[in-house]
């Protein structure tokens, strides 16, 4: 391998913090902040302190110790219940949790509760809105709650939803020419700052809109009550037709009617086994639950 390969490789780290802290405001720094950083035993595990430390703020790193074989493993984005216990024990201002390759991000506040990506991602188009900078539309999923959307609606912001997965999202982004969307488990996307999702970049932004605002993030969204979701899985018998099924189509309808602007329905068959996924978000657990239930019982089951 060629010398200067080599520099390359041995300074790709030290060019990656660089290029993560360029995309927070110069004008901001993260002095006086305390934050818990979970790496997830991942790819992120000796690069996300230095970003986050290198901006000023005091770090506890967790899920930093990787042995090849506890990614993911009790910490991180897929289990968030570490990062919030440390938070919490520590006293820390925020906790950063990424999963094992980095591009997933929930946050957690000094009392322990946890923000997800469309929490997140309504978060930073919020506050660019305030900042007078334009947004000219924002991507969620199939299962972005309908809170996030009716909030985007009363921001005037044109929403729309993608499949599941942070490539859907990213094709619909780059169809409308828009720059922000994401995923509920926390792929964040911010195609003004990288040209893909990344956990760092996006808690970043997080943290620039809690530094412009001097808020909290339980603050900033306040005006936003995540709507109940149930999600129930039904084991269906085969063959069968569930797109053509027009008594399962009629309790469809029924179960939109009686919701009305109030919460919002989706059925879905699993991609690997014979069953369908039954949705239902409503302003009440009860209804929520009540109403896919409803769903379910016209689904002829094994």
């Amino acid at each position: 391998m060629e010398m200067g390969k080599v520099r390359r490789l041995d300074d790709a780290a030290g060019r990656y913090i660089e290029f993560c802290k360029s995309t927070f405001p110069n004008q901001f720094d993260l002095h006086n902040l305390k934050l818990v950083v979970d790496c997830a035993h991942g790819a992120a595990y000796h690069i996300a302190p230095n970003v986050f430390h290198e901006l000023g703020a005091e770090i506890i790193a967790i899920g930093n110790q990787p042995n090849g074989m506890n990614i993911n493993d009790g910490v991180g984005a897929t289990a968030p219940q570490a990062c919030i216990s440390e938070v919490k024990a520590s006293g820390a201002d925020y906790g950063i949790a990424l999963d094992g390759d980095a591009d997933r991000l929930q946050m957690v506040d000094a009392q322990g509760h946890l923000f997800n990506g469309d929490e997140l991602l309504y978060l930073v188009a919020k506050d660019r809105i305030e900042s007078g900078k334009e947004v000219r539309g924002a991507v969620g999923t199939l299962m972005t709650n309908f809170a996030i959307e009716k909030a985007f609606q009363n921001l005037g912001v044109p929403f729309e939803r993608a499949a599941v997965g942070d490539r859907y999202v990213l094709e619909k982004l780059k169809q409308h020419d828009w720059m922000m969307g994401g995923e509920s488990s926390g792929h964040l996307i911010f195609l003004d700052k990288h040209t893909t999702g990344d956990g760092i970049v996006a808690a970043l932004q997080v943290l620039a809109t809690i530094r412009r605002s001097g808020k909290g993030i339980r603050e900033r969204l306040s005006n936003v009550q995540m709507y109940p979701q149930i999600l129930l899985n039904v084991r269906y018998k085969k063959p069968y037709d569930w797109q053509n099924d027009q008594n399962l189509q009629q309790v469809q309808r029924d179960v939109v009617q009686d919701l009305g602007s109030n919460g919002r329905v989706l059925v879905r068959a699993s991609g690997t086994e014979p069953v369908l996924r039954v949705m239902v978000e409503a302003k009440s657990l009860e209804i929520a639950k009540s109403l896919a239930e409803k769903i379910a019982q016209r689904i002829p089951v094994e």
